[in-house]
């Protein structure tokens, strides 16, 4: 089909050029020769009189078009796709859909498996695809088509699609139960004193309560060790005198497996908002609005276990 004299076939060749950068990781992903898309690749630089990408050294760059083109390529993929081929209705007891969801082990650890316990009640046969949370710009994976929901922190989020606050999460700290820091009351000078395990996203290096603290409190953490998992933190404190500041429900979760010590923070730290996000585009998908509402249910039952 031609729209304008540009074969909208093009299209879709374009939005996974402009994604990957590379012909052959392109080609992989449409399941076509690298001949094939290098011709489509021509066929759009005839058409927008622009190279799109061009090779630097072994690597290949979006020219200034081409990343003007990048966001409204993919925003119109996902405007056809969320209001013709999305089916009209939804019915989560014989629908075929994989859901992507991106999030955080916590989440998957707290949230994930209460709405994998309402869907098995339902008897849906939808199937999930749980995929490691993107630091930097989370919002892209949705408005690539990766992703068809984030849960995320607020602070994270997006203006420019919508969203909805699941819950709200305190924050902890943990110790060995058997160290000197588990004894008696978790004071200020204690916290700043200590060694500190933390969670550090590798794409920023942001260190959230660090960054609070020293702005807040002029504290400066002492970090022993940082991982890139939530959950793995309250281990990462067994055997010593460290501490691990996280998720109030998580803490709780693997206090009952592990030989920790729940402490409250010494300082006011606001609560985390956890949120769901979509995109603007499918804000009427019936499937997406089941599975929102399946993690708002999701998240009513996590404080009733």
């Amino acid at each position: 089909m031609r729209f304008k004299k540009l074969d909208l076939n093009l299209l879709v060749a374009l939005d996974t050029l402009l994604t990957e950068q590379s012909i052959t990781k392109g080609a992989e992903k449409l399941n076509m020769s690298p001949s094939a898309l290098s011709n489509s690749l021509s066929r759009l630089r005839e058409y927008f009189e622009d190279d799109l990408l061009t090779q630097i050294g072994r690597r290949m760059v979006i020219t200034p078009l081409g990343e003007n083109l990048k966001v409204s390529v993919r925003n119109a993929l996902n405007n056809i796709e969320s209001t013709i081929l999305v089916q009209p209705s939804f019915d989560p007891k014989t629908t075929d859909r994989i859901f992507s969801i991106f999030c955080s082990d916590y989440t998957q650890t707290v949230l994930i498996p209460h709405a994998l316990e309402i869907v098995g009640k339902q008897k849906s046969t939808a199937r999930f695809q749980l995929l490691a949370q993107v630091a930097n710009n989370p919002h892209e994976q949705l408005e690539q088509g990766k992703a068809d929901l984030l849960i995320i922190p607020s602070d994270f989020m997006s203006t420019e699609h919508p969203s909805d606050i699941l819950y709200e999460e305190e924050f902890v700290c943990v110790v060995w139960k058997h160290s000197k820091i588990a004894a008696g009351e978790l004071t200020a000078e204690k916290y700043a004193a200590a060694g500190h395990v933390l969670m550090r996203p590798e794409a920023t290096k942001r260190d959230f309560f660090g960054t609070l603290f020293a702005q807040k409190y002029g504290i400066k953490r002492h970090v022993i060790a940082t991982t890139f998992s939530f959950a793995s933190l309250p281990a990462l404190v067994i055997g010593s005198e460290n501490i691990a500041t996280i998720h109030a429900r998580l803490a709780k979760k693997m206090a009952k497996v592990w030989p920790l010590k729940i402490l409250p923070l010494p300082f006011d730290v606001p609560p985390m908002k956890q949120c769901a996000q979509w995109h603007q585009y499918r804000n009427n998908d019936e499937g997406l609005i089941w599975l929102r509402n399946t993690l708002k249910q999701a998240a009513i039952n996590m404080d009733i276990e």
